[in-house]
């Protein structure tokens, strides 16, 4: 855009000339002439020289205008990429707090599971104390059940005891009569067999959850067991 101006200033001061010059021929002489002629072609030389000289200072300029828009456009460019790394750095930053937080929350989770484990073993230990003290009870007990009330006691799988009562039935003193005792997961007695089957199992065996009187629950089994063999009998 610049070297076209430069071109119409050009042509605009050679028309001018031109017009100088028709009207110089009709005023002076040869020798006058000759010497405009000459200053003429000194200034049209002249004029040539610093026409080329500003077209290609404005060359240079437009050069250096596109250089400097290029300039803005690559610093445009670095400055939307430095925006689009900061934006992917305070992601990355939130993705990394969150990753903070449920690594937090899952050692939270985790601790409160082994503490709640801590809780199970403590009370199943606890049960199985008590459950092992009972059968401790039961076979010191033993002694005493053989002499009083003909009974054997044998401790079988899985921690269990096994009652056998004799000389109940009068016809036949051998014969046995045999229930099964275990302690169970709430730490309670649980008959799981009895032979030959009584009906008032159920109860008795409600009953000694309730009182804790082993004794006396033993010896209620052996009197159903008696009324069984006489009503048996009969």
């Amino acid at each position: 855009m610049a070297t076209v101006k430069a071109e119409d200033e050009i042509t605009l001061v050679e028309r001018e000339m031109k017009e100088f010059w028709a009207e110089l021929k009709g005023v002076y002489g040869t020798e006058q002439l000759q010497q405009t002629l000459a200053l003429r072609d000194s200034c049209k030389e002249s004029l040539k020289v610093l026409s080329e000289k500003w077209a290609k200072k404005l060359k240079e300029g437009d050069l250096m205008i596109d250089k400097i828009q290029e300039y803005r456009n690559e610093i445009l460019q670095q400055n939307k990429h430095i925006s689009e790394n900061q934006e992917q750095l305070t992601e990355i930053k939130s993705n990394l707090n969150h990753e903070e937080e449920q690594q937090k929350e899952l050692t939270d989770s985790i601790q409160e599971l082994e503490e709640e484990l801590m809780k199970k073993k403590e009370v199943v230990s606890s049960k199985n104390k008590a459950a092992k003290e009972r059968v401790e009870r039961l076979c010191k007990s033993k002694e005493l059940f053989e002499e009083r009330l003909g009974l054997e006691i044998r401790r079988i799988h899985d921690e269990q005891l096994q009652f056998i009562f004799r000389h109940i039935d009068h016809k036949d003193p051998d014969k046995p009569y045999v229930f099964t005792l275990s302690i169970n997961d709430k730490g309670d007695y649980e008959v799981t067999s009895c032979t030959p089957p009584l009906d008032c199992i159920a109860e008795f065996q409600q009953k000694v959850r309730e009182t804790n009187n082993f004794s006396a629950f033993v010896a209620n089994i052996r009197k159903a067991f008696t009324a069984l063999s006489y009503k048996q009998s009969a």
